[in-house]
């Protein structure tokens, strides 16, 4: 699944300017459908320029294309849509999304010549319960398309007399999970909406950068992997298939998923269905490594889930979160400075999210988790390393049971780790020399990152986002 996700360092070739706008958008759904190989395009319905009309104009732009790849059959378009519980200022955008399924549908029909629905499917990020589900699939089928039957007064003709049939009757409201609490009652939330569905399958979205961001990489990667247990349990004991998705990104915080890790990330997460294919991983590697990469993650065949001690688990995230946050707290005025200096990939605002820390300081604003992760290897401190001095031998040794490349992904980050800050713990930097020597330092981005920290210092900012750019095309991701 490709997504738009602003992660990428390098512009894509088709882009007008370095923030990716509307248009270009339509261009790259096509592109990673037509150059890349990709089957699904996530397309986020969320603040501006929001273009409703995608349909439309990528069967119109690229017909040769779209007569041999029937969107709908062979390739596919996911709708991301506002969570109304949430975002307040967005909720009617849901609604407009909602009500262009159906025109997506008549636009496709005069394409093909036949009835296939284009999109079927919208992701509700933010799930916190069955209801939020229900309520989204039930505005659609009883509102959107339930007004069809309906005539405008008594013996007067229905609308679907007047403006035709809406199609297609029923969508399927995938949840997407992102934070800790909702995570783990997954299982709970979706069997509890399955319960009055005559479906045969369900998708299932678990986040992995956002998580991180507010618990730490730990704490993101077990809450993945007991989610994915109870999600297999519910598809055991309702008969109906669960379809699960892995949002990962490129840097190792965000799920380290790029070309060169495709194996080793399929390895980590062996029942998810579906992954994310973000925009370093399309924009900052040779095109033919990322073909060659999305090829894999089709081809693979779907497992069984990662045998867990919950117990065990639940209590390193317990723990480990704890000193995580009270690390990361202490480093948020430092990441709100250095944010200011990291450029946008995305003309389109996505949606907001606040990390609330409950202290004497009450809640902390921060960016969002791109920014929030390219802020701190900026100066060379990668977010993997906080708070693990939490965790005993013991612990260690058990992670390397549940979270089989734990060791590899803080490598991957460690290269980027700059010795010369002195701003952690003592315990946390002795934990982090015990990796050390197993790992090649990338020494043009350790400079880098002390001549960033340094400017930070001085005040010396006029070219600090150029020095940010650098240190992130090394890393081939933004944040």
């Amino acid at each position: 699944m490709g997504t738009q996700h602003p992660d990428n360092v390098a512009t894509p070739f088709f882009a007008e300017n370095s923030e990716l706008g509307g248009e270009d958008e339509i261009r790259e759904a096509y592109y990673a459908f037509s150059h890349l190989g990709m089957d699904e395009q996530m397309w986020d319905c969320e603040g501006k320029e929001v273009d409703n009309f995608v349909i439309k104009k990528l069967l119109t732009r690229y017909e040769p294309f779209f007569r041999e790849k029937v969107l709908g059959e062979d390739l596919f378009l996911t709708l991301r849509v506002p969570n109304p519980t949430v975002e307040k200022s967005e909720a009617k955008i849901l609604l407009e999304t909602l009500e262009s399924i159906p025109r997506s549908f008549d636009a496709a029909k005069l394409f093909y010549g036949k009835g296939i629905a284009p999109i079927f499917e919208v992701i509700l990020p933010m799930t916190a319960s069955a209801k939020s589900l229900d309520r989204v699939y039930r505005y659609y089928s009883d509102f959107v398309v339930g007004k069809k039957n309906r005539p405008f007064k008594e013996n007067d003709i229905t609308i679907a007399e007047w403006i035709g049939d809406f199609m297609p009757e029923r969508i399927n409201v995938i949840p997407l999970f992102e934070d800790m609490q909702h995570m783990l009652r997954a299982g709970h939330i979706v069997r509890s909406y399955l319960q009055d569905k005559d479906v045969k399958h369900q998708r299932v979205f678990l986040a992995r950068s956002d998580p991180a961001m507010n618990y730490g990489m730990v704490s993101a990667v077990l809450a993945n992997k007991i989610a994915l247990r109870r999600l297999h349990e519910v598809e055991i004991e309702t008969g109906v298939k669960i379809y699960p998705i892995i949002g990962a990104g490129s840097a190792p915080f965000r799920g380290n998923l790029k070309p060169q890790t495709v194996r080793r990330t399929t390895e980590e997460y062996p029942s998810a269905h579906t992954f994310t294919v973000q925009s370093a991983f399309k924009y900052d590697s040779p095109p033919d490594a990322v073909k060659e990469a999305i090829r894999a993650l089709r081809e693979r065949e779907t497992g069984l889930p990662v045998e867990i001690d919950e117990e065990r688990c639940l209590d390193i995230i317990r723990r480990y979160t704890a000193e995580y946050q009270k690390q990361m707290l202490a480093f948020a005025p430092l990441i709100n400075q250095i944010a200011k200096h990291v450029p946008g990939r995305r003309k389109r605002k996505l949606h907001t999210g606040l990390f609330g820390y409950a202290r004497n300081v009450g809640e902390i604003k921060l960016p969002r988790v791109i920014t929030f992760t390219c802020a701190l290897y900026s100066i060379g401190l990668p977010p993997e390393i906080l708070g693990l001095n939490a965790l005993t031998d013991d612990d260690f040794k058990f992670l390397k049971g549940m979270y089989i490349h734990f060791d590899d992904d803080l490598r991957d980050a460690l290269k980027f780790y700059n010795p010369k800050l002195n701003m952690l713990p003592k315990t946390l930097t002795d934990k982090v020399q015990a990796w050390l020597p197993g790992v090649k330092k990338n020494e043009e981005h350790v400079e880098l990152s002390q001549n960033i920290f340094e400017s930070l210092n001085e005040n010396r900012t006029e070219n600090l986002g150029e020095s940010v750019v650098r240190a992130a095309s090394i890393r081939q991701f933004l944040g």
